[in-house]
């Protein structure tokens, strides 16, 4: 039985830096390159909280039991963790430090939910956040569906095993285990591009900084339009200031996938980090609307220095718009009151 889900996202508010409007000019540009900086440095850093929930279905029961992967984003970041879990079954994940949380559900390599938590307190380490599914029957075509090029790899039972072995040792922070048994994996087969990708970033977590960009590398030479590997290459070489080595499998990963916002925030500061503004403002447009509010402050940036004040203004409005709560609001209506035309 083919199952439809809705999406569930729960919108939680970002905080971020302002300056005076000269020294945003210089400070918001370089606040571009440190993004990816500061993705990496998420996936190294732990703290003292844990995240958990319960993932229930509603509604027609499924001909097979369901199983479902729940996965663990930083926001503009990288996959952190990752668990399979029966229908109805509660996810855990623990050691996270204060911050903003993306947690995924997938359903037979389908993306089927995705909701936005903070993870902030003083007094309490244990935030909940469950998630609700409905379940509905697909008769209108019985057709095989395309498998898109980013689904999970199929792999056979003994580097199943191994894969689930490695997924948990990272979990648990055992890094040296984790590289072992996936290279273990992709040593018993190599077309195993999941495999690769999750190698990579155990690399980066043990800060093998050339070892990671070679792993992604082969990740993406096995499947080329895999987009967590291009955009995982194309963060860690933003990271290193590699930013025209970037550019191309960042390009491949916005081909891959049109409407991630965060493959069209990570190509565009790589274009403003070149000073190749024009190139940069369509991707950074593009982020802005697919839910990247930091993608505005870009864009005034940008305007801003070209003498377009209006322009500037508005997108700096945008951004308060989506960004109500931010710390130096008061800043900003005062560019946009004094540059926005009437």
């Amino acid at each position: 039985m083919r199952q439809g889900w809705p999406r569930s996202v729960n919108h939680q508010r970002d905080v971020f830096s302002a300056f005076l409007p000269f020294t945003t000019i210089v400070l918001l540009v370089a606040a571009c390159c440190s993004t990816a900086v500061a993705q990496i440095e998420a996936i190294r850093e732990r703290g003292p909280h844990t995240l958990y929930g319960d993932v229930k279905v509603e509604g027609e029961e499924s001909a097979k039991p369901l199983s479902l992967e729940v996965q663990l984003y930083i926001i503009n970041g990288t996959l952190i963790g990752r668990q399979t879990i029966p229908a109805n079954g509660r996810y855990r994940f623990m050691d996270l430090a204060n911050g903003e949380y993306e947690v995924v559900v997938m359903s037979e390599n389908t993306e089927v939910a995705r909701v936005r938590v903070r993870v902030q307190a003083v007094y309490k380490n244990d935030f909940r956040q469950d998630i609700i599914l409905e379940a509905r029957t697909n008769r209108a075509s019985t057709k095989a569906a395309t498998v898109s090029a980013s689904d999970v790899y199929e792999r056979s039972g003994a580097t199943k095993s191994l894969f689930e072995k490695a997924q948990r040792a990272v979990d648990e922070k055992k890094y040296d285990a984790a590289m072992d048994l996936f290279a273990r994996v992709v040593a018993a087969d190599p077309k195993d591009f999941q495999a690769w990708t999750e190698l990579g970033t155990v690399q980066l977590l043990r800060n093998n900084l050339e070892e990671a960009e070679k792993d992604y590398r082969r990740a993406i030479e096995e499947r080329p339009t895999f987009t967590l590997g291009l955009l995982n290459l194309g963060r860690l070489l933003s990271a290193e200031k590699k930013y025209d080595a970037a550019l191309e499998p960042l390009t491949a990963a916005v081909s891959a996938a049109p409407t991630s916002a965060e493959a069209n925030l990570l190509l565009g500061e790589a274009y403003l980090q070149i000073k190749k503004g024009s190139k940069a403002v369509p991707y950074l447009t593009a982020a802005a609307k697919l839910g990247k509010p930091e993608a505005h402050l870009r864009l005034a940036v940008l305007y801003n220095a070209a003498g377009m004040k209006d322009k500037a203004a508005t997108e700096y409005e945008d951004f308060l718009k989506e960004r109500p709560d931010y710390k130096d609001r008061k800043t900003l209506e005062q560019y946009i009151t004094a540059n926005k035309k009437p």
